[in-house]
C-alpha cells in the first residue's frame, strides 16, 4: 500500500516506518506541528522532534513533509481541555488527539494526497472480522495504547496501520540500534499531547484563572488553603502543603473530592481511606468501536487509567450515550473527566468520559450541610 507515517521524532514511529518498508509498502512521512505557542521557559521540544524526524527519514530514505494542524488542535482538543479543567475535572487530551488529529485531520490530509492508509507508532492491533473492524490490545502489555485509541470509529480503523502490534518496546529499541537510527536511545515523550513537557501549573495559569480556596476534611474542618481546584486531581498527595500536623498524626493526606460549588478541596488521611474508593461510575458520551454495545447488560473488564490492570465489571447501557459500570472490586481515585474504557478480553470495546465525581460515600460528608 501507499502509507503515510506520522513521525513524532521518537523511536516508536521511526521503527514503525522501517517495518512498513520491510513489508514492501511505499512509505512517506509527515511531521505534525500542532502547537504554535513558544514557551522558552518550558520543555517544548518541537524543534528537536523535527530534527530527529528529519534524521530518521534521511537514514531510511523516506520523504518527509511538515504539516501544521494547530488551528484544528486548538478547536478540537485544547479548547475542550481547558473547559474540562475550568469545570474542575481532569481531562485526558491524548484521547482526543488521536480521534481528532492523528486519525482525522492527518488521515484526511494523507488520503487527499493519494495515500491508502496512515500509520503511527502506537502499540495496538486492528483486525477485520465478519462484524467489521476491531481493536485489540498489543502484544506488549506495558506499552498497550488501546486506552488512548478507544474513540476510533470503523472508517478510521479501516485506514489505520499499527506496525508495532506484535513487538515489544525492548525489540523496538534493539531494531533502532541495529539500524543506527539517531533516536534509538531517546527517552519516551511525556507531557501534554503535542505540547510537550511543561511546568504544568504555570502553563495552565496562562489560560485559566486560579481561584484559591479552603482545604477541608470530611467534617468540614479547615486544614489549609488550595491554589485553585484546577491544579488538583482525585487521589493526589503531593502539593497539598498539609505536612507536619501533630494533631492529625503522620499519615499523608490525599484529595478525595472537589467541592466545585463551595470551591473547597476535600482531603482524607491514608492511601487506602474508604473515601478514595468507588465501586461504580457512569461513563458519558460513550463511543462503541463496533458502532454499538454487545448487549444492554453484559460483563466486561475496564480501565479508568492507562496501564491499569483490567478490572472485572458489570455494564449496563443506560441510553443517551451513558453507561453504568459496576466494579467487582472498589476502584481507587476515580477522577471525573478521565475515561473509562471497556474490554472483552483482548478486544477494546470503546469508552466514555467519567461523569462528575460523586461525594465520598459512607463518610457523612454532605455538600448541602458543609457548603456555607
Amino acid at each position: 500500500m501507499r502509507v503515510v507515517v506520522g513521525l513524532s521524532g521518537g523511536v516508536d514511529s521511526a521503527v514503525a516506518a522501517w517495518l512498513l518498508q520491510r513489508q514492501g509498502h511505499t512509505v512517506r512521512a509527515v511531521y505534525m506541528k500542532n502547537w504554535e505557542e513558544d514557551d522558552t521557559q518550558g520543555r517544548c521540544s518541537a524543534a528537536e522532534d523535527l530534527e530527529y524526524a528529519e534524521a530518521v527519514c534521511a537514514r531510511l530514505g523516506v520523504g518527509l513533509e511538515r504539516v501544521n494542524f494547530s488551528d484544528r488542535y486548538w478547536e478540537r482538543v485544547f479548547e475542550r481541555f481547558l473547559a474540562e479543567y475550568a469545570a474542575g475535572r481532569t481531562p485526558n487530551p491524548d484521547v482526543l488527539c488521536n480521534s481528532e488529529i492523528k486519525f482525522r485531520a492527518f488521515l484526511e490530509y494523507a488520503l487527499g494526497r493519494g495515500a491508502e492508509a496512515v500509520a503511527t507508532g502506537h502499540y495496538a492491533r486492528r483486525e477485520h472480522t465478519a462484524r467489521g473492524w476491531r481493536l485489540y490490545r498489543a502484544t506488549d502489555p506495558d506499552k498497550d495504547q488501546t486506552y488512548f485509541l478507544h474513540r476510533l470509529d470503523q472508517a478510521q480503523l479501516a485506514r489505520a496501520v499499527f506496525p508495532l502490534a506484535s513487538v515489544t518496546k525492548a525489540q523496538v529499541r534493539a531494531i533502532a540500534r541495529r539500524l543506527g537510527l539517531p533516536n534509538a536511545g531517546r527517552p519516551d515523550s511525556t507531557g501534554i499531547c503535542f505540547i510537550g513537557e511543561r511546568r504544568f501549573d504555570a502553563f495552565l495559569e496562562r489560560f485559566l484563572p486560579a481561584r484559591p480556596g479552603e482545604i477541608v476534611d470530611l467534617d468540614g474542618t479547615v486544614l489549609g488553603r488550595h491554589r485553585g481546584l484546577l491544579f488538583y486531581t482525585i487521589g493526589q498527595r503531593k502539593g497539598l502543603g498539609l505536612g507536619g500536623r501533630p494533631d492529625r498524626g503522620q499519615a499523608p493526606w490525599y484529595v478525595a473530592y472537589k467541592d466545585i460549588a463551595g470551591n473547597r478541596l476535600v482531603v482524607v488521611q491514608g492511601h487506602d481511606h474508604p473515601a478514595l474508593f468507588r465501586d461504580r461510575l457512569v461513563g458519558a458520551d460513550f463511543h462503541w468501536i463496533a458502532g454499538g454495545p454487545p448487549a444492554r447488560r453484559f460483563t466486561a473488564q475496564a480501565r479508568i487509567r492507562h496501564r491499569q490492570p483490567l478490572q472485572p465489571c458489570r455494564v449496563e447501557v443506560a441510553g443517551a450515550g451513558r453507561v453504568r459500570v459496576c466494579f467487582q472490586s472498589p476502584q481507587r481515585a476515580v477522577a471525573a473527566g478521565q475515561y473509562v474504557v471497556l474490554y472483552n478480553g483482548r478486544e477494546c470495546l470503546g469508552g466514555g468520559v467519567i461523569e462528575t465525581d460523586v461525594e465520598p460515600s459512607g463518610t457523612g460528608w454532605s455538600i448541602a450541610s458543609k457548603t456555607a
